[in-house]
């Protein structure tokens, strides 16, 4: 099984960012835990993050070619602006989780609406670096259950 997880702007930052709002781990931290994780699941995971919005929709739009299975998604704050990314999700029919470290319902009201979501199998919230975690099993076992893997 082979799960891509992407990263959108700003998350480069993360450990630095806001801690009160998204935690004191870094992106490396996080992204080592994850393929940990994976590593027990026996999942292939492909990390990837972007600043940039074109950047993240040629990585989607690469996902099947490279042999994706699934995808976790935290688009930052292009989940609330992109409707490009969310096109690129549809065009490449791959399950995927929407996962955001903080919990958008709890903040700004613009940050409350999601292009993805709708979309997504499943959307984790709030749940910080475990929301990610949370992701990998939900999709994995998404993956099993549906005989994509």
């Amino acid at each position: 099984m082979k799960i891509s997880l992407i990263h959108g702007p700003n998350l480069n930052m993360l450990g630095k960012r806001e801690p009160s709002i998204y935690g004191s781990f870094t992106l490396d931290e996080i992204n080592k835990k994850i393929a940990y994780r994976a590593s027990l699941l026996n999942i292939e995971l492909d990390v990837f993050q972007s600043n940039s919005e074109g950047d993240i929709i040629s990585k989607i739009q690469s996902l099947p070619e490279r042999g994706a299975d699934g995808l976790i998604l935290n688009a930052g704050a292009y989940t609330h602006t992109s409707i490009a990314i969310r096109d690129a999700i549809l065009a490449v029919s791959m399950p995927f989780v929407e996962v955001h470290l903080s919990n958008i319902y709890k903040r700004e009201g613009f940050r409350k609406q999601s292009y993805f979501s709708d979309i997504a199998i499943g959307v984790v919230s709030g749940l910080g670096v475990l929301g990610y975690e949370c992701a990998l099993e939900a999709l994995a076992e998404h993956l099993r259950v549906q005989g994509r893997v």
